[in-house]
């Protein structure tokens, strides 16, 4: 059993539960929210790259996804937070193609390179079915936001088919305000990965100088739909926000600056994991065409002073929901 919950403070317990579609589905407004969504697909502007692109024709959008989505993998996943894989793991869904342009990306097979296979909404919900009947605590989306109106599609047809489990909004925050409140009661715990806090970082890197400021309006929404993490009495996360950041080699200060906005604009309750796995991947050590290393100063793994530098940032902050689970075993010299 997940100890996450345990010896938390009685208001970020959550009981009873049920997942919040299933308020929808009883009201009869999961299927007109599903047919919304699905219009957005016509010029696609779900993600702030507004590419216009349209998808129902088939046309692939900058995410490089056309009308269905495209699904790499789906298991349960035991290396998730504990408050999510819990004993028999957090019921995992990558999909394919990106908004974000992460030159460091760790799933550059998937996201840059599209794999896997199209799935119909019927395919897709029978997945998410599988996933529970495998015994799974939850549905975690990974890299939802240029398929969101597949996912209520697939929820809708899930949930009219017995689905009971919480979903879970898996991203890297560069998200659609207007995308997210088609999600308004869906979702049940979003996971966003703040990842740069400059625009000059966030250019250099993903190609996205307006991220930071789409991520926080972002996260804002998301905690206004759902506050912050709340767990049932098995200590499983049950509703709320789980802010993750990805710690990367010589960007201290920014790290330190998300934290520092994470206590003050959204709340000191926020449970953030600070993660410190990052390693150079993708095209970190490719050449220019000076024939030199294009990022050489994200060329190596952070250092152990670097996170324990964010971790003080946190902690002086205010934030006190720090994830420790994946702490030791990433702290390098």
């Amino acid at each position: 059993m997940s100890q996450a919950g345990v010896g938390v403070r009685d208001d970020f317990r959550l009981e009873p539960f049920e997942p919040a579609y299933l308020g929808l589905l009883r009201d009869g407004r999961l299927e007109p929210r599903a047919a919304e969504a699905r219009d957005a697909l016509e010029e696609c502007r779900l993600c702030p790259r507004s590419c216009e692109a349209r998808r129902l024709e088939g046309e692939r959008g900058t995410c490089q996804i056309a009308r269905h989505a495209v699904v790499a993998n789906a298991f349960p996943h035991l290396g998730e937070e504990d408050c999510l894989r819990g004993v028999r793991g957090s019921g995992t869904i990558f999909f394919s193609g990106c908004s974000l342009r992460c030159s460091f990306c760790q799933n550059a097979d998937i996201s840059w390179c599209v794999s896997g296979e199209e799935c119909s909404v019927s395919e897709l919900a029978a997945i998410m079915l599988a996933l529970q009947d495998r015994g799974c605590h939850n549905i975690n989306l990974v890299t939802p936001t240029h398929v969101v109106p597949q996912l209520i599609e697939a929820v809708a047809a899930a949930a009219a088919g017995g689905l009971r489990l919480p979903i879970v909004y898996n991203t890297g925050a560069y998200d659609e305000v207007e995308t997210l409140r088609l999600l308004d009661g869906i979702v049940d715990v979003y996971m966003p990965d703040f990842k740069f806090w400059s625009e000059e970082t966030a250019e250099r890197y993903a190609g996205a100088p307006d991220y930071p400021e789409r991520a926080r309006a972002a996260i804002r929404e998301m905690d206004r739909q759902v506050g912050p993490l709340r767990y049932g009495a098995d200590g499983l996360a049950r509703r709320g926000v789980l802010v993750r950041h990805l710690v990367m080699p010589a960007l201290v200060e920014e790290s330190s600056a998300i934290l520092e906005w994470l206590a003050r604009e959204v709340s000191p309750d926020t449970y953030v994991n600070i993660m410190g796995q990052y390693h150079p991947a993708w095209r970190v050590g490719e050449p220019d065409v000076r024939g030199r290393t294009r990022f050489p100063e994200i060329d190596r793994r952070p250092r152990s002073l670097e996170l324990e530098r964010v971790y003080e940032a946190a902690r002086r902050a205010g934030l006190w929901r720090l994830d420790e689970r994946h702490r030791l075993p990433f702290a390098w010299s």
